[in-house]
């Protein structure tokens, strides 16, 4: 994350926290963030500095008025006329941040040979909630090459308690011998 993001997208969140805002604009967020994803098109429209920094407010301005709360079409509208729309990403990114620390809420990210069952699932949030005393939002990704157990990613640690990382110890202490 950037200095610029960071600095824009607590700035959303502080606006948008006054007016009780904070879960609706970051949805919106993430789904322009989605939507600019799929149609890079239009963000290199929006950035291209042989168009005028009018006539690109405008485009933003027909494209989303009406479909997004206007907190988030001027706020990308500044990124406009900063030529700054590259830095989107970084101010949503900011933005989830600084709406997790209010709300008490970390990310984390569980890595496992096949994809966990709803109760496994259930165990590890409540396990995690219990660990940090913190909500949880869980992303799940499989890789058969973990081979079984569970790689974890929490508040920028990571819990490596896999089968090939116990292989790997395994064989490290037979050579270091």
């Amino acid at each position: 994350m950037t200095e610029f993001g960071r600095e824009y997208g607590e700035g959303l969140y502080a606006l948008c926290a006054e007016e009780n805002l904070t879960e609706p604009v970051l949805s919106e967020l993430e789904t322009l963030k989605g939507l600019f994803r799929d149609n890079p098109d239009f963000v290199r429209l929006l950035s291209n500095m042989s168009i005028s920094k009018e006539e690109r407010v405008q485009i933003a301005d027909n494209a989303l008025n009406g479909q997004v709360h206007h907190y988030v079409l001027n706020f990308l509208k500044l990124l406009v006329e900063r030529g700054a729309v590259y830095e989107f990403d970084s101010c949503v990114s900011a933005y989830r941040e600084a709406y997790q620390q209010a709300h008490r809420i970390s990310e984390a990210e569980v890595t496992t040979a096949r994809p966990l069952t709803p109760e496994q699932r259930q165990a590890l949030i409540k396990k995690l909630r219990k660990m940090t005393g913190r909500e949880i939002e869980l992303k799940e990704c499989t890789n058969p090459g973990v081979l079984g157990g569970v790689l974890l990613q929490l508040d920028g640690r990571r819990y490596d308690n896999t089968i090939r990382h116990r292989l790997e110890d395994i064989r490290q202490a037979i050579q270091s011998d």
